[in-house]
């Protein structure tokens, strides 16, 4: 190679190196804005206060930097503000702002002045769930109820009996009739006369008490009459004088590193203004509902949101402290973390020469580890931000074309026909559809029923791919053996379990991980039941048709499964919810069934070579058009529904439509059947991990918010750039972690099949269909379901083994000689099965020990 090529070219490992700078520059963001910010602001109450923008521009989304609002409806007030009284004192921008908060409390209380007549009266209601709702009618803050409230003179001395709220709001009358007020001098007077009563009283007027700021006005839009003694200036200096009173500036000359005088014991929501829009007024002074609403919205955060118990999903990080976690959940996710570096530490000492480096032996448990930790710091601390969701069409397609030239850029194309659904093909299958699924998740999109139907469509086709790819192993196969149960559901659920238990979540919030367990399962039995007689096509017909009917009655009488999920709970500690279950599952009730009955009937025509048949190829034409014709049916289908909801009812029984289709269109030709996407076949090799993590290092809040690296609302192109690396990178290593964990707890069978001299290569189980055991020698394949098989032509007419061959035609590989240090190289080896009972036992063991922590 000339001098000038090896200067431009790139190191081979130049990815590996982008992610881990990436990474670093992360870690090391989030440490610069704990020490700049993250001390004082803590729980981003000045965050929710004093920062944000509106994501849209219907102001429906407004965004705190850094922290994520709760869309408060009136179920959620109840604990908050149960028998409690909230209290608004002010001028008509408080009375607006009243009338909206209490509607929110109690959507059938009114949310305006039932006319104008008594528009300056005081009001009172109670809501359903028996909260006080007060409002005064006092523009200067001067009456003698106001001031004896604020002085903190309360009916008892009783600390219950005080308000859970107060709002104060003034300012606009003093501008307004500045003649006969004494304008900003008396208001100023007042309120420096009120801000040192709430700070001298004994007993706190309130819970929570919040100084309004005066609101900005739109000069232009005024009247004539209010336009000449109002005006921009006096607001913001009175806005002004409000947050230097509150809020003591730091005399300090390197504030960062100092501490502030202690702010007064009152909350100055200055971003109200920042929220006004000139556009939603119309006489310059009173703003739309949908503004005034957040402004409500806004006070229900920053007075409820600690108050919640501290449980996931944490989607409301804008006031609310993360809850320290149980001696428990430290114990185990302190066992996860530290328990590769350990044995790191037994291989080292056992062999110093090596020197400090990956070795096989211990590097899957290191990375699995410390991913852990890490997915823990990103989404239960606040080393790292969180923002809400905000779908946006331009953007969401721009990520979709994107990912769909990178794929297409990253076509290769084999020298042969790759066969029927082959290896490659699958592996892109699973990719592009897992991409289309995680921009969907980021950008929020599920309300957008022309988005969320195809969406749907895309899961039901890894439920599809589950029932095919298991049928045509247990077919062809037939080793309905206990190992590859093991390996199949470890595979699957290792990560997912850590996660539940390390996360403190329910196994099923992580819906994918169960679902494609239980099919799998029921995959099994159906196939294992009267397995001698499945090469007769009747009774293999009739199994399924039992099985499908069977189930469809099992998920349509409900008390089945609540019975069964009150015996879990009762007897192993688990907490499920049947409804949640039942949704998940009747959303694709038969679609796996659907796969099953293609597993058997691509067998048959492999066995009566029907593709040989000289009308092949005008079957294949008709199958094509037709296949383009339902496609078309489908999207104008599924665009006509009025709702998802609507379409929900369809989806069981047209969800196969499509995906025959598509699959039918992608394996049209030899040339289709030869080529995948190197970029789409590296997602698929690692669906699964990246379907579970992004519940917490891409996303945030348990898929509820976005992940925020770089403080700033205006730097999330560069923050979904920088988490996209390191979740992307985070995943591929997981799932080859988790792959040669699996082979570790489950073991393999011994076998004679030659191995090749080149180096370990592995391969990973997408999010869908089942699972495969690695690592594996390059001259050995591995199904999705863990087993191996040597590879050998299918048939004279299709020398290139297809994907479904393998997967059917597999034994599982030898362990790596590595793990010996994990167990030593002699003395007591448990067995597969000891193994799954010791770790059943302790999972037991720890929900109960959760069971009575949570109970106390």
């Amino acid at each position: 190679m000339s001098s000038s090529k090896r200067l431009f070219s790139l190191n081979p490992s130049w990815h590996h190196y982008l992610a881990l700078s990436t990474g670093a520059f992360a870690i090391l963001a989030g440490i610069l804005h704990y020490i700049i910010s993250g001390r004082a602001d803590p729980l981003h109450c000045n965050s929710l206060l004093t920062r944000g923008t509106w994501l849209d521009e219907s102001h429906h989304n407004w965004q705190p930097e850094g922290c994520m609002l709760h869309a408060y409806k009136s179920k959620d007030t109840t604990p908050c503000l149960a028998s409690r009284r909230v209290i608004f004192i002010g001028d008509s921008v408080t009375r607006a702002l009243y009338f909206h908060f209490m509607n929110i409390v109690d959507p059938k209380l009114p949310n305006a002045p039932l006319d104008d007549d008594h528009k300056h009266s005081n009001y009172s209601y109670t809501s359903e769930s028996a909260s006080t709702l007060d409002f005064f009618w006092d523009p200067y803050l001067n009456t003698s109820g106001t001031l004896s409230l604020i002085h903190g003179h309360l009916p008892s001395s009783d600390i219950d009996d005080r308000p859970a709220m107060l709002v104060l709001g003034s300012g606009l009358w003093y501008l307004r009739y500045t003649h006969t007020t004494g304008g900003l001098s008396a208001w100023e007077a007042n309120m420096e006369n009120l801000l040192e009563s709430v700070s001298a009283a004994e007993i706190k007027p309130a819970d929570e008490v919040v100084i309004l700021p005066v609101q900005d006005i739109v000069p232009s839009k005024l009247s004539p009459e209010r336009a000449e003694t109002m005006h921009s200036s006096d607001v913001d200096a009175m806005n002004s004088d409000l947050h230097h009173r509150i809020n003591p500036p730091s005399p300090a000359i390197y504030s960062i590193f100092s501490s502030s005088p202690a702010a007064l014991p009152v909350s100055f929501p200055l971003v109200f203004n920042k929220m006004l829009d000139d556009a939603s007024t119309q006489d310059g002074l009173h703003f739309s509902d949908d503004i005034v609403k957040a402004h409500a919205n806004i006070l229900l955060n920053l007075r409820c949101n600690n108050m919640w118990s501290k449980t996931s999903p944490f989607d409301k990080t804008c006031c609310r402290a993360y809850p320290s976690p149980s001696f428990l959940l430290l114990a185990i996710l302190a066992a996860v973390v530290v328990h590769g570096p350990i044995m790191w530490y037994f291989a080292y000492t056992q062999n110093p020469t090596k020197g400090i480096s990956f070795a096989g032996e211990y590097r899957p448990a290191v990375i699995f580890g410390l991913s852990v930790g890490l997915i823990f710091i990103a989404d239960r601390t606040g080393f790292w931000l969180k923002e809400q969701k905000q779908f946006t069409p331009w953007t969401y397609g721009f990520l979709m074309l994107s990912s769909l030239v990178a794929g297409l850029l990253t076509v290769k194309r084999a020298d042969k026909d790759m066969g029927f659904l082959n290896r490659d093909q699958t592996d892109e299958w699973k990719g592009w559809m897992q991409v289309a699924i995680l921009i969907y998740h980021y950008m929020g999109a599920s309300k957008i029923s022309g988005i969320y139907n195809p969406i749907r469509v895309l899961v039901a086709a890894y439920l599809f791919m589950t029932g095919y790819g298991h049928t045509t192993f247990y077919i062809k196969k037939a080793d309905f053996g206990f190992l590859r149960i093991a390996q199949v559901l470890v595979r699957i659920n290792l990560l997912t379990v850590v996660l539940t238990y390390t996360m403190d979540v329910n196994y099923l919030s992580y819906y994918f991980s169960p679902l494609v367990s239980m099919w799998y399962l029921i995959v099994y039995g159906t196939m294992a039941i009267g397995s001698r007689y499945n090469d007769r096509m009747i009774f293999l017909l009739s199994k399924i048709a039992i099985s499908m009917g069977l189930f469809t009655w099992f998920m349509t009488e409900t008390w089945m499964l609540e019975a069964v999920f009150a015996f879990l709970e009762r007897i192993f500690s688990i907490h499920w919810s049947a409804r949640e279950w039942s949704f998940r599952v009747t959303l694709d009730l038969w679609i796996v069934y659907f796969g099953m009955l293609l597993s058997i009937f691509v067998i048959k025509i492999q066995a009566h070579r029907l593709t040989d048949h000289h009308l092949w190829p005008v079957a294949v034409k008709v199958a094509v058009g037709t296949s383009i014709s339902i496609l078309l049916w489908f999207f104008g289908f599924e665009l006509m529904q009025e709702s998802k909801f609507s379409y929900n009812a369809w989806h069981p029984y047209i969800s196969f439509l499509p995906i025959v289709a598509f699959i039918t269109l992608r394996n049209a030709s030899s040339s289709l059947r030869s080529c995948s996407s190197r970029a789409f076949s590296f997602i698929g090799r690692c669906s699964l991990e990246t379907f579970i993590i992004q519940y917490h290092l891409w996303l945030a809040g348990d898929t509820k918010g976005i992940l925020v690296i770089i403080p700033g609302t205006r730097w999330r192109p560069i923050n979904f750039i920088i988490s996209t690396i390191i979740f992307v990178y985070i995943s591929d290593h997981v799932s080859n972690a988790t792959g040669e964990l699996t082979t570790w707890i489950c073991g393999s069978k011994e076998t004679s099949l030659p191995t090749s001299s080149r180096n370990i290569t592995r391969h990973t189980v997408p999010s869908g269909s089942s699972a495969e055991s690695v690592p594996l020698s390059t001259d050995i394949h591995t199904s999705k379901d863990g087993g191996s098989h040597p590879t050998k032509p299918d048939s004279p007419v299709r020398p290139t083994r297809r994907w479904v061959d393998r997967l059917a035609e597999g034994t599982s590989p030898q362990r790596s000689p590595g793990y010996k240090v994990w167990y030593g190289g002699s003395g007591l080896r448990l067995g597969v099965k000891t193994r799954l009972a010791v770790s059943m036992g302790l999972m037991w063991l720890a929900n109960s020990l959760w069971t009575v922590a949570d109970s106390t």
